[in-house]
């Protein structure tokens, strides 16, 4: 296995435009990773990685963030405010008609859509900005600045924000598979051996059991994040020919993937299980007593790993799964398509009976991946739980993530190699 992949990218880096794509990619992430590592003034660095072992909301924002959140640096949001307007702007199309006819206008009207989730960036990266310097001020991480200075700081995580953002775009345009995903990727694996080193630290040399079933488990959860990655469901489509009415002539399929929201279900749900512990946080500090026992109640019942902060971020994921299928695929706007180009689905009478045969397969399909996802998002509290491991190197999120950037750029790959032979035979 290990030789055929090493085979596979000695032949990639042979082909001259692969190379080029390649080297352009890696003097960018390089940039990236220096940039990454510049400080911003007024932080308690050891407080501050405290905090992030505690909020499984910071280390998820840090995981998008490409790793630079947790050192407070200049580009610390990373690309955070972009992954929210582009997820704003998906929601969105399919609710306000004239972004939807946009989108159907094909590379125009994507590049217009990119266009507005940019401009939407700058806003969200300064209140975003803002927000995390009124958090780590509240819990003494960060000190009082000035007006001025907190203007300077908001100003400098904005343009860190879009500085990420270009970089991401061009390394979409001028080098290998998409930009936000690889920076994404980078700044996980780029952290991983600390996490390991972090993880095992805390094994005695009795731990031998607990090392080998961590290794095992790891192993698993790979192989099983790999398998409902590339799982779909293929539904057979006929086409008739024409003139003919009951005489097929070509056959497809339909395919319908198990997990088809990605991580998105799991970045709504963690976003909205962790407010009440971060109003806790901001409400703890006032001064009226009773509004600092009711923030001390929420920290007590929803704080992270506890059972009910595990069973409530699980249906949230379950449940925004099936609300970002329901968005992003519609089984009549399908139906009405294979009507309109005489494909239908075998023993399937075309039309309402179409559309009602592939909610049915959906939303069975739905809860296998809806219920992966929850599993997923739950992952580092129960082995927390299990074999006593504070800093998982095994988080569901990043792994998820890593297999999927990591397939796309397999397949990227393999598409240009392809494609180059394709041309030397013409």
């Amino acid at each position: 296995m290990l030789k055929l992949i090493i085979q596979f990218f000695s032949k990639a880096f042979s082909s001259p435009d692969i190379r080029k794509k390649l080297l352009i990619t890696a003097v960018i992430l390089v940039i990236f990773r220096f940039i990454a590592h510049i400080p911003a003034a007024g932080i308690d660095k050891a407080s501050l990685q405290a905090l992030f072992l505690g909020s499984p909301l910071l280390s998820l924002l840090d995981v998008f963030s490409g790793g630079t959140l947790v050192n407070f640096s200049i580009m610390a949001l990373g690309l955070n405010p972009y992954i929210n307007a582009s997820i704003i702007f998906q929601l969105l199309t399919y609710v306000i008609p004239s972004l939807e006819e946009l989108q159907k206008e094909g590379e125009y009207g994507q590049e217009k859509l990119n266009q507005y989730q940019r401009y939407l960036t700058i806003p969200l990266a300064a209140i975003q900005s803002f927000a995390m310097y009124s958090l780590l001020k509240s819990q003494g991480i960060i000190t009082a600045f000035s007006s001025l200075n907190l203007i300077a700081l908001v100003l400098t995580m904005t343009a860190g924000t879009i500085l990420a953002v270009w970089f991401g775009e061009l390394i979409t345009e001028y080098g290998i598979t998409n930009g936000v995903s690889l920076m994404i990727f980078v700044g996980i694996v780029a952290r991983l051996p600390i996490t390991l080193g972090q993880s095992f630290s805390i094994f005695q040399p009795e731990d031998s059991i607990k090392i080998i079933a961590y290794i095992i488990l790891t192993v698993l959860i790979v192989a099983v994040v790999v398998f409902m990655n590339e799982a779909t469901r293929q539904i057979p489509i006929s086409y008739a020919r024409r003139g003919t009415k009951y005489s097929p002539v070509n056959s497809s399929y339909l395919p319908l993937r198990l997990n088809q929201a990605g991580v998105l279900p799991i970045i709504f749900a963690v976003s909205l299980v962790m407010v009440p512990s971060l109003i806790a946080q901001f409400a703890g500090s006032v001064q009226n007593q009773k509004i600092v026992s009711i923030a001390q109640y929420i920290t007590k019942y929803f704080q992270s790993g506890s059972v009910l902060y595990n069973i409530i971020y699980f249906l949230l994921v379950v449940s925004f799964t099936y609300f970002y299928t329901a968005v992003v695929f519609n089984p009549e706007k399908i139906s009405e398509n294979l009507q309109k180009n005489g494909g239908f689905i075998p023993g399937i009478r075309p039309g309402t009976q179409t559309a009602k045969y592939l909610s049915f397969v959906l939303n069975r399909i739905t809860l296998v991946g809806a219920v992966f996802l929850g599993l997923i998002a739950v992952l580092p509290s129960i082995f927390q739980n299990a074999i006593g491991v504070e800093n998982l190197a095994i988080g569901g999120t990043g792994i998820l993530i890593v297999v999927s950037v990591v397939l796309e750029i397999t397949r990227e790959l393999e598409a240009q190699l392809v494609m180059k032979k394709y041309d030397s035979f013409l």
